[in-house]
């Protein structure tokens, strides 16, 4: 029974397709809004970078590598919103792309330094999100 488990874990990582990075991003979101704790952030700054650039992002300036979309042409820019927060004396900071999520935040009102809530998972801290598809923690 455990060698069938490995065997069928095994297959997956190698041979099945990998899912669509932006349908993943969707579905993480959406988790982190249902069971996720809210604790109060900083905007640290918004980035805007070209899609192409997202590629090999800066060390240190993403917890996780973002996917341009297929849909999204080669020149456009993406937007990145670097924050922090401290959860049990531990603190983070981390960034979200915000592409495609404008139409929940007020960019042109987002500032260094302004407070955010922030939704992490208990069981991973450092799994977070600041804008969801029906959320938005910038105040």
């Amino acid at each position: 029974m455990v060698v069938a488990a490995g065997a069928l874990a095994t297959h997956r990582l190698f041979f099945t397709k990998p899912e669509d990075p932006e349908g993943e991003e969707r579905r993480r979101r959406f988790e982190l809004n249902q069971v996720g704790r809210i604790v109060e952030g900083l905007v640290v700054e918004l980035v805007e970078t070209p899609a192409s650039a997202l590629v090999q992002p800066p060390s240190g300036m993403m917890s996780r590598r973002p996917t341009p979309s297929s849909s999204v042409v080669a020149n456009s820019m993406r937007r990145l919103i670097r924050y922090s927060y401290s959860i049990s004396g531990v603190t983070y900071e981390t960034a979200q792309d915000v592409t495609g999520l404008e139409e929940r935040l007020c960019l042109e009102r987002l500032a260094a330094g302004q407070p955010a809530s922030v939704k992490y998972d208990p069981s991973n801290p450092s799994n977070s999100i600041l804008v969801a598809d029906d959320w938005s923690g910038i105040h």
